[in-house]
């Protein structure tokens, strides 16, 4: 029998994202601070909040005394314009910022992944990089975009699986679902090692 697997996430893009892999799962939202330490860079923001979402899940599960042998996927997101670190706009305003801060420039996405073992209490992690170059942009176009997707859950004030890839010149990376917040490639790999192939 598969070990349960628990999706630690409230985002309804990585729902729809592990969807794919075709394994029954379940939603827990872990609830952690997730404001950055001081002078902590976004590589380390990222693994250490993945890693942290990954074991309030585990807690709660054993608080509940429910799922001991499951694994628990989570992962983080942010996007870094050279040294400044953004994370979701949450405002309309913050959002304009955003895109019109991106406009002609390159953006990198770091997205972290961790699964963990409840039963053996041990975690995979890796990082996933994958890069936006955006086009110029207009300040209407900006707006536009904005009023029609409402990206402001999103890190980077877009969407690319919708509208936001008018926004680009090109992308860079070894893996799309990455930037959507949850890459696919390397949680198949994790899975791998735990047992669970999603193909057989």
């Amino acid at each position: 029998m598969h070990k349960i697997l628990i999706l630690g996430s409230s985002s309804p893009y990585r729902k729809e994202l592990l969807k794919r892999l075709n394994i029954p799962f379940e939603c827990h939202s872990p609830n952690i601070d997730e404001s950055p330490l001081t002078n902590e860079s976004a590589i380390n923001l990222v693994k250490r909040l993945s890693i942290q979402k990954a074991h309030a899940v585990h807690q709660e599960c054993k608080n509940n005394n429910t799922h001991k042998d499951s694994l628990i996927v989570t992962s983080d997101q942010v996007a870094v314009l050279g040294d400044v670190t953004l994370g979701k706009p949450h405002t309309k305003s913050n959002a304009i910022k955003q895109l019109s801060s991106f406009s002609g420039k390159k953006v990198s996405f770091l997205t972290g992944l961790c699964v963990l073992n409840q039963e053996s209490q041990r975690h995979q992690y890796t990082l996933n990089e994958y890069h936006v170059y955006f086009r110029r942009l207009t300040l209407k176009e900006i707006e536009s975009y904005i009023n029609i997707e409402e990206p402001l859950d999103c890190a980077g004030s877009f969407k690319c699986e919708g509208l936001g890839v008018c926004l680009f010149e090109k992308m860079e990376g070894d893996d799309p679902n990455g930037l959507i917040g949850l890459p696919l490639i390397s949680l198949s790999q994790l899975l791998r090692n735990e047992g669970i192939n999603p193909i057989g």
